[in-house]
């Protein structure tokens, strides 16, 4: 039997309009899932909207881990050959005191990563070619004991 996957799910903490609903309906997702032994467990880690490199919020444990996360998110998406601009986007931002400007990641609102025996597995949502890959659609299919539809296509695709 594979283990059972750890799930961290990413919520950003000053949510836009609506967003705290579709937060609320993924964890009681997850609470169902795990009470369900379909997922070994999850963690919810809370951050902001935006992190800059060069910040002194990135030189905190905090920042690094956030940092850490986003580099090896990127790392897995090269690897799998799959976008991840729909989970996080870098921008240009002017400073407004010291009138330099400085790159940050915009974080989003709600990003999923599955691990298994500590390894990523999945970040969602992801995009595929035309497809996106959403964090419920890894959720229902985590719920009924499936692979990633990214993992079905490369098991699928290595038949052929």
């Amino acid at each position: 039997m594979s283990a059972t996957p750890h799930i961290e799910l990413y919520v950003r903490s000053l949510l836009p309009t609506g967003a705290h609903e579709r937060q609320e309906a993924v964890v009681d997702q997850l609470q169902r899932l795990d009470r369900e032994d379909q997922i070994g467990d999850f963690s919810v880690i809370v951050w902001g909207k935006q992190v800059a490199r060069d910040s002194a919020a990135a030189h905190t444990e905090e920042g690094r881990y956030i940092l850490n996360r986003v580099a090896e998110f990127k790392q897995w998406a090269l690897s799998n050959n799959v976008s991840l601009e729909s989970f996080y986007q870098t921008s240009t931002v002017d400073n407004e005191v010291t009138e330099d400007a400085y790159t940050a990641i915009t974080l989003p609102v709600m990003g999923l990563a599955e691990y298994k025996n500590g390894e990523l597995q999945h970040v969602a949502p992801c995009t595929k070619g035309d497809v996106v890959h959403t964090i419920m659609d890894r959720l229902e299919r985590l719920e009924h004991g499936e692979p990633s539809a990214l993992e079905q296509e490369r098991r699928t695709a290595s038949v052929v």
